[in-house]
């Protein structure tokens, strides 16, 4: 099973909706710079009904052990500096997609060739993309 196959529709009752500024999202976005992210993109799905969170962060790694450094080090960084943990992570088996499940925020670490294939950015195209450049 693919980690987005496991993504429920949840409504969480008196939830803060985030933005690009909320310190999770900053710090999601500055520990995946930190290990050598490429290619990161932020989805603002808050305008999609069916959308599962708030955003989805995107980004590639070249090798499976850069993926497993980057999605630790999201782990530990999102766990130090904003007390939230982790909801699920999927994914750590195989280390060619890893989805790390913050309820608001899914980030998604992926290798260039199943970023191409899944290709996220075009099943949520009604989303605002916003590149996020070191």
């Amino acid at each position: 099973m693919e980690p987005l196959a496991s993504l429920t529709k949840r409504k969480i009752s008196g939830a803060a909706r985030l933005t690009r500024n909320s310190k999770i999202f900053k710090t999601i976005i500055s520990a995946i710079h930190e290990k050598k992210g490429e290619n990161i993109i932020s989805l603002d799905l808050r305008q999609i009904p069916e959308a599962v969170s708030d955003f989805f962060i995107i980004c590639e790694a070249s090798n499976s052990p850069q993926i497993k450094s980057i999605a630790d080090n999201v782990e530990y960084r999102v766990k130090q500096e904003t007390g939230e943990n982790v909801y699920q992570r999927e994914g750590m088996q195989t280390l060619q997609w890893v989805l790390m499940d913050f309820v608001n925020v899914v980030v998604h670490i992926l290798l260039p060739e199943q970023r191409k294939f899944y290709n996220l950015e075009e099943m949520w195209s009604d989303a605002t993309a916003k590149e996020h450049k070191e």
